[in-house]
């Protein structure tokens, strides 16, 4: 099997089994042997001579060759005690207080099993409606959001990856001005994707400038109106501002609703892409489109449709075994998943597999392609769904669904487009559907030598016109691009184009393209650079209203810069001709050093033996120092003290406010609590509180109530201010490496961290 060493090392730190101490105690061709016989034993499920053994050695083939791979938590669980392999849930959110917790709940369970959970809020009634069984007021969706990020926030999925949730609330839903800005500032609910559910209705009142009514979900009668124009507008500016929320067209998600009478889809998973009833969930697999790849005598590629088919027969098969070996983290789940038995069969590599056939990723020839290769693999897809229902027999509820007049088929869907996100790491590839990201780029190895990675179709192709060289690959890191590199002949150039190069245009046309012939949706990024206008926006979401797709998901190029990934700006260097560059790992940074000159606040809280007095200071620069002191009664001063400090070093080496907060607010102490009245429940709590309150007079410009900032005699050695970051310096928390945007997501495609919302 040959992957890279990135590779590697992403299957050892995320998916190969580990003993109690975390280290491995299976090679890669062991994990991927564990999956094919876990796989093929559901053969035996209906037929008692299946040959398990040749099945298994089929998928053992597919993966193997990377050709083909499932979503994420199969190959983590495939044949492990835990056993739960699905990547997609979504869960209904009743409107009570039993039925809110017991979803919180079910999430906590599946996101410990490594899924992902998608939630509608719109049947919770509004902020302030009455709650008829106490008397009192509802507090409304967005607060319970809120909850369920808590609890999301307190659970990693497996020890491997971190829970993810999308929220969505109907756009006729009373809240809907304050779930457009939930998300306003990038601290909040920071689990989340959210998505508003847009009606078909509603974007024609949109086109006329009508008003539209808002519907109350506990009395279905309609309880104001707004201007249509102005809530899209909203939502516009809003995604402008920091990509949040997306939308998801609802009336076509049920469109293509196969049981329609059954129930109503509300809610995707958190990229968007998988439309799911309420209690299903749904297994995920691409094929990589690269492999399908074959050269000829004369150096060129072209792509082998007797390899893809054989390919996508395979990952169907295996997609439906994987359906009757998975252990669902919840029984309702088990019964209504194998209700429809959907699944989602994809891509990835795409971008890459146009650079080798010498096609522009924004061209008409590229959208046409991806369109052809698509309608291949759903046709190809649908035939085998077929053959495994003579063999196996329909989805329970086929002569009850829209499909019951036709030929029977075993899965109720059979093709989506995921991100692929750690997935194209293993196989080496670009990510579902998306362009390029970068095509060369600097990484600082452990004794901070430098090394420069370039993407290795653009080597080959440049090794074979004799202009590779180190040089020309860091101006490229440098550019971030081809474009103007005029070293590089224009037909490279034309071909060798990077997300940005692409504009928002053809980002949505390609999406478009995909979307015609996959059953549930596609999850794609549309970038944006920096300087992108509310209108560039607004046209992205027009079109992707027109062109059919079923939402859309945009990302302007730092406008996030303040969220918890930032780790602020590190340490840059220079090479021999100038070019900047930047230090890949967070455990090299050098924290800036205090300044010689401070200004700040002193504030006393109570604790449960005593005072503590907690000093925050700031300079023009942010907060930069906390310290400690107790009063007579005692309490913990070494811990406060070591507290304090630990917040100083973290805040100077650039991590977020928002992240020390996230670790210190909540600690309990048992002195503290059990003393009743206490406004916080330990010394870090306490240190905490003063730090937001300094923090949010800083950001709120509260000058009046501020000391002034004095002149900083070292302030040419210090960091940079908040938000200054630039593109270079949006980096993974666990490596240090550029983080890329796909799907509402992020993924470091150096470690395989990876992050909703």
């Amino acid at each position: 099997m040959e992957i890279t060493k990135n590779a590697e090392l992403v299957l050892s730190r995320r998916y190969l089994a580990k003993d109690e101490e975390g280290n491995s105690v299976e090679t890669v061709d062991g994990l991927f042997r564990r999956v094919a016989s876990a796989i093929a034993e559901a053969d035996a499920h209906f037929d008692s001579q299946a040959d398990t053994a040749a099945v298994a050695e089929e998928f053992l083939k597919a993966m193997t060759r990377l050709e083909f791979l499932p979503n994420s938590p199969t190959l983590m669980n495939a044949g492990r005690p835990l056993g739960q392999l699905s990547a997609c849930f979504v869960l209904p959110v009743e409107d009570s207080m039993e039925g809110i917790f017991e979803a919180i709940k079910q999430a906590a369970l599946i996101h410990k099993s490594g899924g992902g959970t998608g939630f509608s809020f719109s049947r919770l009634r509004p902020a302030g409606a009455t709650v008829n069984s106490t008397g009192g007021v509802a507090s409304g969706p967005i607060s319970f959001m809120k909850v369920f990020n808590m609890a999301t926030e307190a659970v990693k999925q497996g020890g491997t990856r971190r829970g993810a949730n999308m929220g969505i609330l109907r756009v006729d839903h009373p809240d809907i001005l304050s779930f457009i800005d939930c998300k306003k500032d990038n601290a909040d609910i920071t689990n989340f994707n959210i998505s508003v559910g847009l009606t078909e209705q509603f974007m024609q009142a949109v086109e006329k400038g009508e008003e539209y009514d808002l519907i109350d979900p506990s009395t279905k009668e309609a309880v104001r109106r707004l201007s249509a124009k102005e809530v899209y507008e909203k939502i516009v500016e809003n995604a402008w501002r920091n990509g949040e929320p997306g939308i998801i067209f609802l009336d076509r998600l049920n469109r293509d609703n196969v049981v329609p009478e059954i129930a109503e889809i509300e809610s995707t998973n958190p990229c968007g892409e998988q439309p799911l009833l309420p209690y299903e969930s749904c297994n995920l697999g691409s094929v990589n489109l690269v492999a399908m790849l074959e050269e000829r005598a004369d150096g060129t590629y072209a792509l082998c449709y007797d390899r893809l088919e054989r390919t996508v027969r395979t990952a169907v098969h295996f997609l439906d075994n994987v359906i009757e070996v998975n252990r669902y983290p919840i029984e309702k789940i088990d019964e209504t998943t194998k209700q429809l038995r959907k699944i989602g069969l994809g891509v990835m590599g795409f971008a890459d597999m146009l650079l080798r056939l010498g096609i522009p990723y924004n061209s008409e020839e590229g959208v046409a392609l991806g369109e052809k290769v698509m309608a291949f693999i759903n046709k190809i897809g649908w035939e085998e769904n077929r053959k495994l229902a003579k063999a196996r027999g329909t989805f329970p509820l086929f002569t009850q669904s829209i499909l019951k007049d036709g030929t029977p088929v075993r899965n109720a869907t059979v093709t989506t487009i995921a991100p692929t996100g750690t997935l194209s790491i293993i196989a080496g590839v670009s990510s579902g559907v998306e362009p390029v990201f970068a095509f060369a780029f600097i990484r600082n190895v452990m004794d901070n030598t430098e090394m420069v990675e370039v993407n290795p179709i653009l080597r080959d192709t440049l090794e074979k016109r004799g202009l590779y060289s180190e040089e020309l690959m860091r101006k490229i890191a440098s550019e971030g691009t081809l474009a103007h590199i005029p070293e590089i002949p224009e037909e490279i150039r034309r071909v060798f184009v990077c997300s940005h190069d692409v504009s928002p245009e053809y980002h949505v046309k390609m999406q478009a393209a995909f979307q015609r012939h996959t059953d549930n949706a596609v999850s794609k990024t549309v970038n944006f650079v920096k300087e992108a206008s509310v209108d560039d926006v607004r046209e992205v979401y027009d079109l992707a209203y027109r062109l059919g797709c079923k939402g859309v998901t945009i990302y302007r190029d730092g406008s996030r810069d303040s969220q918890v990934l930032n780790i602020g700006k590190v340490k840059r260097g220079e090479d021999k001709n100038g070019v900047q560059e930047k230090t890949e790992f967070p455990a090299n940074i050098t924290p800036r050093p205090r300044p010689d000159v401070t200004s700040g606040f002193t504030e006393r809280v109570k604790i449960g033996c005593g005072n503590l007095y907690v000093t925050v200071n700031y300079d023009e620069n942010g907060i930069c120092e906390v310290f400690t002191s107790t009063g007579k009664a005692g309490g913990c001063p070494s811990q406060s003290e070591a507290t304090a400090r630990l917040a100083s070093i973290a805040l100077r080496s650039g991590i977020s406010v928002e992240e020390i907060l996230n670790q210190l607010k909540g600690i309990r102490c048992p002195s503290t609590v059990r003393q009743p009245g206490m406004k916080c429940t330990s010394c870090p709590d306490g240190i905490a509180k003063v730090i937001k309150k300094v923090d949010d007079l800083i950001r709120s410009g509260g000058s009046h109530a501020m000391p002034p900032v004095l002149p900083n005699a070292s302030a040419e050695s210090g960091g940079q201010p908040r938000g200054s970051a630039d593109k270079a310096f949006r980096l993974c928390p666990e490596c240090g490496f550029e983080v890329e945007h796909e799907g509402g997501c992020v993924v470091c495609r150096n470690c395989g961290y990876s992050k909703c919302s």
